[in-house]
């Protein structure tokens, strides 16, 4: 499989009849999905001990678990590597906490969600459909796009 990232991989866009613009737009928006999945698990993962935190004080990593559904070994590596980048601290059977930095990266994912979810409710999709692809939508919107649901939201408003 041809990373589409790379010269073989732009020259193989162009040979199927793109032009050089639209193969390096085609690398760009293929690079954008990559990083944001890279992200998508650290996001999930600080969101949710943020609101297990606010909710019940504390943020185990059986209670992570339970809540993600996966098991308790996945948790205490991706814990691990959270740590690691400076987003949480823990200790062995300890409760996990976020730093400043994680606090950051929860309430700005907490944001994106909410606005993907008020703005799916916007365009008529039902609460619980909005909730769910929220999950995945809200880790590959841009800035822009963000902004764009933002303002639907905000003009659909009553008095806007």
């Amino acid at each position: 499989m041809v990373d589409v990232g790379d010269e073989e991989g732009r020259a193989e866009a162009q040979a199927g009849g793109e032009g050089p613009r639209e193969a390096d737009q085609q690398v760009a928006n293929f690079r954008q999905t990559r990083r944001a999945r890279k992200s998508e698990i650290a996001e999930d993962y600080v969101e949710l001990i943020a609101d297990l935190i606010e909710t019940t004080r504390e943020a185990r990593a059986v209670d992570i678990a339970r809540r993600l559904g996966v098991s308790h070994a996945t948790v205490i590596k991706t814990v691990g590597r959270l740590q690691r980048d400076g987003l949480v601290v823990s200790e062995p059977y300890r409760a996990i906490f976020l730093t400043d930095e994680g606090r950051r990266l929860a309430a700005w994912s907490r944001r994106r969600h909410e606005v993907v979810v008020e703005f799916l409710l916007a365009i008529g999709v039902g609460h619980e459909a909005a909730h769910a692809d929220a999950e995945g939508i809200e880790h590959h919107v841009s800035e822009e796009t963000l902004a764009a649901f933002e303002n639907l939201i905000r003009s659909r408003r009553p008095g806007a």
